[in-house]
């Protein structure tokens, strides 16, 4: 029987731990408490999944479309943080049910029609109903009624003509009119035999390698391919691109990734001719013509130096490309940043996570499948420009078939979470492989979130460019339209870690175009929204008489002339 000095040592334990906080890890999984129950089954081999960011109810809460190939898709409606669960799939009810009928593969979203709701665009590979040769499929529209669902918008924006095997798709405006147009990348035009066979010698033998598509948004009415319009001929194992403005000119150029670039087409980088209808390939010149197994990309100025920075997933060894300025070539830091770690990667996201001023990185691995050997996801702290691969003692070092990631502050308290795609495995697997969804437990320092209102320029911002300056502090966002990190789209909304900086001295927004927008002496710990402010339209009755002003007086100035020379 215990004694009195014993039964006091337990209740004082009891107390000190009753009044010790629990920790929580810097990154917790929290998938099945928040209700999402997803994993990405392919068809007959590795191609496959993305997820997209989208506020399709606009209730202020994002929500995320994961893609399921071959399993249905899902649309996780965000209820908030307070709801129990906090995500409901709300799928069968949204109108987005044409997708069961196809294999589905990556989603990018953009106000189409200029009405003030995003829409859907998805890509596929080929039917579930039947068995159908390659090209198999066309990609699907959704325009948002702005009740919760979405309509079926393909044939009617002429999408229907366009049958392909699509990968990844992303939404810029090229031409800087305010309707959103898209890119998407095409891999096969032609391919005998079942994708599981895919390898360096079946690549070889193939001739097929195929244009993507480059459609231009005719007045929010319909979709046009421009793709040889605008002086492109490329063909290549297409997985998308990527909108980034990479040269500050103020334009949206166009980043290309190409899988077996090695063998084929090398990454493109195409430079905008804006004012022209126009692409011009400069990825020699530049060093970007990267031959290599490019699966995504991952967009951001990791040393906030004023210049976009591009990292690139690979098999092997990913590849990190640093922006040098105007007119110079970039340079490969890979090994130099300390991000030369051995993997199979797919998804790859910047973001300040810990909210110290600069730019982490995120990325999602997994083997071939139907290979399937386990390997973890980095997660890459930066410290002082050099990465440190941190995923184990922050809780990411996740060993699911890993695709898609995306980063969203799903909960609306300021720092970045981070969803990631997995794979189902066809064969044998040692560990479980389920879509992940990690609450950022890590930042610690001030932060600014900022959502744009495009009027003249798309609704949500999106290709627009985001200056923060805080004390000496200076750092940029462009605003995601997708296909960044591996056949996905990241929130629209612009998130920016502050440190201990208690004032943001300006935020200057550079809308697609050129237009700037400044504000200035703004607080910290905020969600900003920037409504864009238009250009005042010209009177006609302004401009007439002010041209007849001017011809009176060259008329009267002639005849001046003439009476003094007569």
């Amino acid at each position: 029987m215990p004694n009195m000095l014993t039964i006091t040592f337990l209740l004082l334990a009891i107390t000190v731990n009753a009044q010790t906080p629990v920790l929580k890890p810097p990154f917790q999984d929290i998938t099945q408490q928040a209700g999402i129950n997803h994993r990405f089954r392919v068809y007959e081999g590795m191609f496959g999944g993305g997820a997209c960011v989208i506020d399709f109810n606009r209730d202020g809460f994002e929500d995320v479309f994961i893609m399921g190939g071959m399993n249905p898709d899902m649309l996780y409606k965000n209820n908030g943080p307070k709801a129990g669960p906090m995500f409901t799939n709300v799928y069968e009810k949204s109108g987005l049910t044409v997708t069961k009928g196809y294999v589905t593969q990556g989603a990018a979203a953009a106000d189409v029609n200029r009405d003030g709701w995003v829409d859907l665009f998805v890509t596929t590979i080929t039917s579930k109903t039947k068995k159908l040769p390659v090209p198999r499929a066309m990609n699907l529209l959704f325009l948002n009624n702005k009740n919760g669902t979405f309509r079926d918008a393909t044939r009617e924006y002429g999408l229907d003509q366009l049958v392909s095997f699509s990968t990844g798709a992303s939404f810029g405006d090229i031409n800087a009119d305010g309707f959103p147009d898209l890119y998407v990348g095409n891999y096969f035009n032609d391919f005998k035999g079942e994708l599981t066979v895919i390898n360096d010698a079946t690549i070889v033998g193939s001739t097929q390698t195929s244009k993507g598509y480059l459609l231009l948004n005719k007045g929010g009415k319909k979709f046009k391919d421009v793709y040889d319009d605008y002086g492109l001929t490329h063909k290549g194992f297409g997985f998308g691109g990527v909108f980034s403005d990479y040269d500050n000119d103020g334009d949206q150029d166009l980043i290309i990734n190409h899988d077996f670039g090695y063998k084929r087409t090398p990454n493109l980088l195409l430079q905008n001719q804006y004012g022209r209808s126009r692409f011009l390939d400069v990825a020699t010149e530049m060093k970007m013509d990267l031959k290599i197994n490019s699966m995504g990309t991952a967009v951001g100025d990791y040393n906030n130096d004023g210049w976009m920075d591009y990292y690139f997933t690979n098999i092997r060894f990913n590849r990190f490309m640093v922006n040098n300025g105007p007119g110079k070539p970039f340079t490969d830091q890979t090994q130099q940043a300390g991000l030369d770690q051995f993997a199979i990667s797919w998804g790859a996201n910047f973001a300040d996570f810990d909210h110290d001023g600069d730019l982490d990185l995120f990325v999602a691995n997994g083997d071939l499948n139907p290979n399937c050997v386990p390997m973890a996801d980095f997660y890459f702290e930066n410290q002082n420009g050099h990465f440190q691969d941190n995923s184990r003692a922050y809780g990411l070092n996740d060993y699911g078939i890993g695709r898609g990631s995306v980063v969203f502050d799903y909960d609306n308290d300021g720092d970045l979470d981070l969803l990631v795609v997995n794979q189902q495995p066809i064969l044998d697997y040692p560990t479980p492989s389920f879509t992940r969804l990690y609450q950022n437990n890590s930042a610690k320092g001030n932060w600014l979130k900022i959502a744009l209102k495009g009027i003249q320029a798309e609704s949500q911002g999106i290709g627009s460019r985001i200056l923060v300056v805080a004390g000496s502090r200076r750092m940029i966002r462009e605003i995601d339209g997708g296909a960044s990190s591996h056949i996905s789209q990241n929130s629209t909304i612009a998130h920016f870690g502050l440190g201990a900086a208690t004032k943001i001295d300006s935020v200057v927004v550079t809308w697609t175009g050129g237009k700037r927008q400044t504000l200035t002496n703004q607080k910290p710990n905020q969600l900003l929204t920037i409504t864009e402010i238009p250009d005042e339209p010209t009177n006609p009755l302004l401009w007439i008489g002010a041209t007849l002003l001017l011809i009176g007086v060259a008329v009267a100035g002639w005849r001046f002339w003439q009476s003094r020379t007569a």
